[in-house]
Parts: structure tokens; sequence; C-alpha cells
């Protein structure tokens, strides 16, 4: 185990660091509850599967989502915020917005990854809606292609109004 610490010490970060997250809302407008805890939804709109696999890193040892509260459900009815990824395929739409409306009030959305900002890559494609604002109102937004997960968990915390300037190195 201790050989596994090292070389990951030696090798570093693997993900390459991208512009800061940027969040619309004011982590005072959330509820009390958000502070605590936080139940995600991940919605996958059509993307490439990038920013899926940087999600995912928040469970390894390194980022610990579950430690800061944080945790992803299987039901957007137990969700407090759904995070898409991807730019909105016509074919999911429908599934996106009937996804959102069973999640209970207050609930909140964050678009993960330029795909799910603005389109992206698949800006234009006659596929795609260009974003998952057009379907969804988008509360946060973590820009990146794809984020690196220290911005995911960054834009997370900043969400739930907890301060953290780099969750990698912390102790």
């Amino acid at each position: 185990m201790l050989k596994l610490m090292l070389r990951k010490l030696k090798m570093g970060r693997l993900t390459e660091k991208v512009g800061n997250s940027l969040i619309s809302k004011i982590s005072s407008d959330l509820p009390a509850s958000f502070r605590q805890s936080l139940q995600i939804r991940h919605l996958a709109c059509g993307s490439c599967n990038a920013c899926d696999w940087e999600m995912t890193a928040l469970g390894n040892s390194l980022y610990d989502h579950q430690h800061f509260g944080i945790d992803f459900v299987a039901s957007p009815r137990h969700a407090d915020l759904l995070m898409c990824t991807g730019p909105g395929a016509t074919q999911l739409l429908n599934a996106a917005h009937e996804t959102y409306e069973a999640m209970a009030k207050p609930k909140w959305v964050m678009a993960v990854g330029d795909c799910a900002i603005n389109g992206g890559v698949f800006k234009g494609a006659y596929a795609s809606a260009g974003g998952i604002d057009k379907v969804l109102p988008v509360d946060f937004k973590v820009p990146g292609c794809p984020p690196s997960p220290d911005d995911l968990m960054k834009a997370l915390l900043g969400a739930m109004g907890k301060k953290v300037h780099s969750v990698a190195s912390r102790s």
C-alpha cells in the first residue's frame, strides 16, 4: 500500500488543469440542509463520457466525495442536485425534462463540461440541443473538456457553501 501511495505522489495529477468553476448561484440562497449533505442524480444527455469518468473519480480515495456529505443517488426523487453531462441529445430531452420534474423542490441543476454548458464539440450538430440550458434551468456551471475531479469537487463544495482551496492536496 505504501508503494502505491508513493507512486501516486511521484506521478502527480493525471488530469489537465482547466479554468475555475463558474457558480451562478450564491450558496446563501441554498436551504440550510444543502450545507450539510448533498444528494446528486447524474444525468447523461448524450455525452462522450469523458465528464462521466471524471465524475466517477470523485469517489476514489483522493477526492472521497462522501467525506464531504456528497452522495450520488439512483432516483431523481431523492436528489437535491441534477448533474448533467452532454450537449442535450434530441432523443434525451424528454427524459431530461421528466427527470427534472420528478425531483422534489428545492431542486438545482449543474451543467458539467463544455458540452452541457454550450454544446461544446457537438455545437451545431443536428441531434444536439446545444447545451442542457435549452431544456432545464441551469444553476451551476463547471467548464472544461472534461473538467477535472478537483474542479468538480470545488464546484460542489462551493454550491454547499464550503470553501476548499484544493481538494486533492488536503491532509
